[in-house]
């Protein structure tokens, strides 16, 4: 499943991509005919909070889902139920930019992340397309509480 989020969902769209689900996501308003176009082209599930542009989706025979929750966890909560959403790929994308995550030796990692870190973490990955290292830590382990609290599922 792939998705594209409009820019009221940005915090959803950062934790489906935590699940490990590709979801395009643009902070700034790219307009709904963009939304369209990058769903009809790349075969993904529209997700908005925009009646209009959910109506106009469906109507052109897009699957768009109408996100009424303001709250993110009630967010993801809608769409586990609604899609049956899995965390077997969890924290397998870029959260920021929507990349694959690859492993890396420790070794590269050092200078590029804060010198404790490397006193504690073995496992590092990076995102090839913005560069950033991801470990695992403390944020990793409230980001996979958080999810599995709202998500959990055979996988966990």
């Amino acid at each position: 499943m792939k998705f594209i989020a409009d820019n009221m969902l940005g915090k959803l769209a950062k934790y489906l991509r935590f699940l490990g689900y590709d979801t395009l996501y643009f902070s700034e308003d790219r307009g709904d005919e963009f939304i369209m176009e990058m769903a009809e082209k790349e075969g993904r599930i529209i997700l908005t909070r925009d009646r209009e542009l959910h109506n106009i989706a469906i109507k052109r025979g897009l699957r768009s889902i109408l996100i009424e929750e303001t709250d993110f966890k009630k967010q993801l909560k809608f769409l586990k139920e609604k899609l049956n959403l899995s965390s077997e790929n969890m924290l397998s994308l870029c959260s920021i930019c929507n990349y694959p995550l690859r492993e890396i030796p420790k070794e590269y990692a050092v200078g590029k992340v804060p010198e404790r870190v490397l006193e504690y973490a073995d496992e590092f990955y990076i995102c090839d397309k913005c560069g950033r290292i991801y470990w695992y830590g403390s944020h990793t382990e409230k980001i996979e509480k958080t999810l599995m609290e709202l998500i959990g599922d055979e996988n966990s």
